[in-house]
């Protein structure tokens, strides 16, 4: 590839890099009981896919709380309190194959990767400085940023035309992840969508919401280096 043809990988987290049995939820559902004195399940709301504040904000309003930022930014905080120790108790990886396609892309001149995640930067900082993988990431568009899913394609595409090009055209962003959630914050820009049925949605599902490819796994890391031309 020459430079004009250069990628940009935005990779998903939960279900997509990181596989932790349900750290993520545990660690919330802790931090309920902490925040409000008894548990708020976060099995009992939409979660999947969704962002940090968008899930504390939920929490809130099931709590019978005005919802506001400080208070969601509250409950966020307590989370993350909890979160490396569950990391632990669920013995959270890597998904197979996943370090290896970091590692190949890293060495690829033609490729720069990032980070589209529904987490807050702590929150990512702690899940792939758990299983050390992330200083592959250059960059990254977090729930910081707004509670809306959409909101933050739209900042990783300004992200990259910050940090890479200007004029980085959509055409050559690649967002990767595991819910439709994923395939439909990629859409809304324009870039390509490849799903991976590595979480709580099987390829079926996922098939529906239309995204450019779909892989069961990348336990056979060349489908995606395969399917990129890499």
């Amino acid at each position: 590839m020459s430079k004009s043809e250069d990628i940009l990988l935005l990779w998903d987290i939960d279900g997509t890099l990181l596989s932790a049995k349900g750290a993520g939820p545990k660690a919330f559902d802790w931090a309920t009981i902490d925040h409000f004195g008894y548990e708020i399940p976060v099995a009992s709301i939409d979660w999947l896919g969704a962002t940090d504040y968008s899930i504390a904000y939920a929490m809130l309003e099931k709590a019978g709380k005005t919802a506001t930022r400080q208070e969601a930014q509250e409950l966020i905080d307590c989370y993350l309190s909890y979160l490396p120790e569950m990391l632990d108790a669920t013995n959270a990886r890597a998904i197979e194959g996943t370090q290896e396609l970091l590692e190949h892309f890293h060495r690829h001149d033609a490729v720069h990767q990032a980070l589209l995640t529904g987490n807050v930067r702590r929150g990512a900082d702690i899940k792939l400085g758990y299983i050390g993988v992330d200083h592959y990431f250059r960059f990254g568009a977090f729930a910081d940023h707004s509670d809306q899913r959409n909101d933050l394609s739209r900042h990783a595409l300004d992200l990259a035309r910050e940090h890479l090009h200007p004029e980085w055209s959509p055409e050559r962003i690649y967002v990767i992840g595991d819910t439709p959630k994923d395939i439909e914050c990629g859409k809304v820009i324009g870039a390509h969508t490849i799903a991976v049925a590595t979480g709580h949605h099987s390829v079926e599902q996922l098939q529906e919401h239309d995204p450019s490819a779909l892989f069961k796994t990348f336990s056979d890391p060349s489908v995606l280096i395969d399917y990129l031309g890499l």
